[in-house]
Order: structure tokens, then C-alpha cells, then sequence
């Protein structure tokens, strides 16, 4: 999903102008992106939390070139940690998460 397909979905569900909801969705990206530029972390219930963690200067490694060393520098990336119900929803997903445990027929001709 794009943030163009979310405009349109918004729109046709609540019937306001797309003009008007490309605004208000591009205004709260911003405003989440302020928050986090500053360190802040953004809690959104239900959703989950974006928050600032600072990684530690490391050697990485050329994967083509095993042998040369290369220094990542510390530096401060997003991370998301998906909230319960957004993880309940996505477990829905998982091969495994409708059944339960089966009892194994064994197959023709074996016993």
C-alpha cells in the first residue's frame, strides 16, 4: 500500500476530498517525522511505536571483498515495534496460526 492508496481509501470511506486528505495525511507524516527528528518516540495505541535507537560504531565487511575491513560510523536509525493488536492481526498470516495441534494420519500403506 502506498501513501496515495491510503489517500484514496480514506477518502472513498469517509467521503472527503482527496485534496483535503492528502493534507491531513501528509501533515501528520510530518508532524511524526518532526517528533522522531527530535528523538522523541511516537506511540500511535493499537498501532505500535516508532522510537530512536542509537547503533555503536562497528567493522563491517565488504561482502565481495571478505578481507577488507570497512568502519560504520554510530549513527541513529527508526525502529517499529509493532503494537498487540497489529501483531495478533499479522500473526492471522502465519501458515501455522489457525491450526491447532493436529493429529498425523499416517499415509496409505503405512502404519
Amino acid at each position: 500500500m502506498t501513501k496515495r492508496d491510503l489517500i484514496v481509501r480514506i477518502s472513498n470511506d469517509t467521503g472527503m476530498i482527496q485534496q483535503d486528505v492528502q493534507s491531513i495525511v501528509q501533515h501528520t507524516f510530518d508532524i511524526l517525522a518532526e517528533a522522531l527528528a527530535q528523538g522523541k518516540a511516537v506511540e500511535l495505541r493499537n498501532f505500535g511505536i516508532f522510537e530512536i535507537k542509537l547503533r555503536k560504531a562497528r567493522v563491517g565487511r565488504n561482502p565481495n571483498v571478505p578481507s577488507h575491513e570497512v568502519r560504520i560510523p554510530p549513527r541513529a536509525v527508526v525502529k517499529f515495534k509493532a503494537g498487540k493488536e497489529l501483531r495478533e492481526e499479522v500473526m492471522k498470516l502465519s501458515p501455522l496460526a489457525g491450526e491447532k495441534a493436529k493429529p498425523q494420519v499416517p499415509a496409505a500403506g503405512q502404519q
